[in-house]
């Protein structure tokens, strides 16, 4: 092979070297961008996922102090009902006062 034929396939060679690395990195630089793309899509489905659980806690902890306060509501209607003193029936008020007339002739009188 003669100097300018050897010459000719040394320039060919370094020809294709070059636009093989001038692909490389354009490739490098495309897959830098597509991670860059995939990551920020990354964040964007995380950030909306903690929305999405965020809101649902919210809903669950205000249905949960919905049931409290109907609850305590509830407990405390009790509360004053039984804190009201109940009317006595007829026969019950004739029990109690024969009740505290015994007690009152045992007190005077001593045991009948």
């Amino acid at each position: 092979m003669d100097e300018n034929a050897h010459s000719q396939a040394s320039d060919a060679a370094i020809r294709r070297v070059l636009k093989a690395e001038v692909a490389a990195r354009a490739a490098v630089a495309q897959a830098h961008r597509e991670a860059a793309h995939m990551a920020e899509a990354a964040r964007r489905s995380l950030a909306m996922r903690s929305a999405r659980n965020e809101q649902r806690i919210r809903a669950v902890v205000a249905a949960f102090e919905r049931d409290l306060a109907e609850r305590l509501a509830a407990v405390n209607a009790q509360a004053d009902t039984l804190a009201q003193p109940a009317a006595l029936s007829r026969d019950d008020q004739q029990a109690l006062c024969a009740a505290v007339r015994l007690l009152a002739r045992e007190l005077v009188e001593g045991p009948v």
